[in-house]
Order: C-alpha cells, then structure tokens, then sequence
C-alpha cells in the first residue's frame, strides 16, 4: 500500500479518537493528508492523548447520535473521503446498555450516511463494521460476504443493521444508473484488532497490559473463543487502500471482510500464552493467566473470515502474523511504561509495517 495518493486529501474518520481511529490518523497525518475527525472525547489515558492528536487533527467533538451537528461539521469540512468507525464496540456493554448501542451503531449510521448525501464533495465512504455481523452457526469455514447477517448479541446484531442501512443508502441515493450520485460506498467487517495503545475495558490485550504492568495474574474469563486476531494496522491500512481504489475506480466498491489468514485465528488462551510469553522475552518479567471463565451472555465460540475476495479484488495479504504483532505490541506498551517518546515507537511501527 502506498499512500502518496493520500497527500493532501481532505479525510474525515468518525471515532477517530478511539484505538483504532488513533491509528489511522497517525497514519493519514504521516502521508501528508489533511484530518479531520468527529468523535467523543476519549478517555484520559488514550492513545488519541498520547499522541497528542488533537493539535494535528481538526476534530469536532461530538455524538453520532447528534445529527444536526455532524451534518453541519461535514458541510463545513467538505472532505473528498470519509471512514466511519464511531460505535459503541462492546458486546457485555451491548447487553447492559441495549438501546444505548442500537442509537449508535444504527442510527449513528443513518446520520453520517445523511451527511455524506448532503455533501456534494464526498467521492468514496466506508462503513467500518465487524466480523460479528453474520449469523454465527459455529462452523469451522470463514464467513464470506454473501453469508446470512444476522449478529446474534445487540452490538453485533446492532451492526448487521448498519450494513442494511447502508446497503440502502447505497441503491437509493448514490447509484448513478437510477440518478443517484457517484459515490463509491463500501463496508468493511473486520476480524479481533489488537495492537499498542489499546486501553479499553474488556478487551484481552489491554487486560493484559494492565495486569502485566501491576505484575498481576491475568484473568481470563473466557479462554475457549477463537477469533480471527490482527494487528491493527492490518485492516487500518486495508480500509484506506479501499478507500482509494474505490475512489479511483467505483466498480472496486462493495462489502469486505478483512482479517488474518486461516493459521491466525487463535483461541483467546492461545492468544494470552502468545502474549505472557514475549512479555517474558522482552522484560525478564514472569507473570501468568488464570481461568476464571464465569459463564458471562452469550458470545460466538468459534469465528473465522474467508477474505478471499479482498485478496483477489485489490492483491491484499496480511502483513504481520499474530506472533509479528505480538512483538510489536509488547515493544509498544514497554516503551510506554518506560516513558518513552511514544510518537516516535509508533511511527517506527508504521514505517516498519508499510515498508513490509
């Protein structure tokens, strides 16, 4: 992926204040591009405050809920490209705060898509959703894009409805065979992220990190799922090079999902033993995990992709396996307990992975 087609781009990411959004705009700012974001304030130790990307961003804090003030700052901004990733992640939050999560990834959905109607300059969007939209049958194959969406839990079921929503928006309002105006429109269903900087609540790697820094047992409360885990910049960098490619040539534009290959889809036990493992290698520190599986709602037991068709549309592959991205996020997160110039390890990260 290069990105000099990026420089100079005007580029609004919705939620870009979070983990993953914090990453992409690293990565846009690093290409030269012009950032903007609409999005909640994040917490204080984040990796958004870390980077210190509130001076380098121009960013409009604010509730995808609130449409009138997201279509006002869009109409303001004008961008050429925009990627929404504001939601609410969570599936245990999705079961305490049901309506809360449906407001968000759903109508949060309606009202970024109402924006980019009513903003003439937006030539390419992508819908950032989850590998958690289909309808899970506890098979051994990876989903693929033509598979029944039908997300069990509210988060995920809270997503299968914002691909509906946009598959709408998509045959109303911006296919130029009925009138619609030329806009590439794209979703993109991403498999378990994890990478450096990630500080949230009830994610495996940032309980880690937390319980590794206090030299802590890790607790793990649910070790048989397998998930397709990926480093970060993995679907970061895929959603812009679909961005740009779509951008380029809108017959590129449909639904993808993006995620590692067969060999990286890991159990979260594995996933823990990977990371006890390099933290040992890297900091001389010994630490464990515990079971402590406690029932908990309902999640997948057993999830995989078939990302056969962003492979062979755009000659994508993974980059980093699950052992590479190990290494780099223990690297991070080390870097960070010693106060390190964080900027700086990120930006290695990025020119590292980029150059591979």
């Amino acid at each position: 992926m290069k990105l000099d087609f990026y420089k100079s781009k005007k580029v609004l990411i919705t939620g870009n204040t979070g983990f993953k959004g914090s990453w992409m705009c690293e990565v846009l700012l690093n290409a030269g591009a012009k950032v903007y974001g609409y999005a909640l304030k994040p917490e204080e130790e984040s990796l958004w405050n870390i980077l210190g990307l509130e001076s380098k961003t121009e960013t409009c804090y604010g509730d995808v809920r609130d449409a009138k003030t997201l279509i006002e700052f869009i109409q303001k901004v004008q961008p050429e490209i925009v990627i929404h990733m504001a939601a609410q992640p969570l599936v245990r939050l999705s079961y305490e705060e049901p309506a809360y999560t449906y407001e968000t990834n759903v109508m949060g959905t309606v009202n970024i898509l109402e924006a980019v109607r009513k903003t003439e300059s937006v030539k390419s969007f992508v819908n950032v959703t989850t590998d958690k939209v289909y309808k899970n049958k506890e098979w051994e194959w990876g989903y693929r894009e033509d598979e029944e969406l039908n997300g069990y839990d509210p988060y995920s079921n809270s997503k299968s409805c914002s691909e509906l929503v946009t598959s709408s928006y998509k045959n109303s309002f911006f296919n130029a065979e009925t009138g619609g105006r030329k806009v590439a429109i794209t979703t993109c269903r991403a498999g378990n992220v994890i990478g450096g900087g990630d500080f949230a609540k009830d994610r495996i790697i940032p309980d880690c990190v937390r319980a590794a820094y206090k030299k802590e047992d890790i607790i793990v409360r649910n070790p048989y799922s397998t998930r397709p885990y990926q480093h970060v910049l993995e679907p970061v960098v895929a959603y812009l090079m679909i961005a740009k490619e779509q951008y380029e040539d809108i017959t590129k534009a449909g639904n993808y999902n993006i995620g590692p290959n067969e060999t990286d889809c890991y159990s979260t036990s594995d996933i823990v033993d990977a990371f006890v493992n390099e933290w040992t290698k890297q900091t001389g520190e010994n630490i464990k995990w515990v079971n402590k599986h406690d029932g908990g709602p309902h999640e997948a037991n057993f999830l995989k992709l078939d990302c056969s068709r962003v492979k062979k549309t755009f000659g994508w592959q993974p980059v980093w396996t699950v052992k590479e991205a190990m290494e780099e996020i223990v690297e991070w997160h080390k870097a960070y307990k010693d106060k390190n110039d964080m900027e700086s390890v990120t930006l290695d990260q990025i020119r590292k992975y980029i150059k591979e």
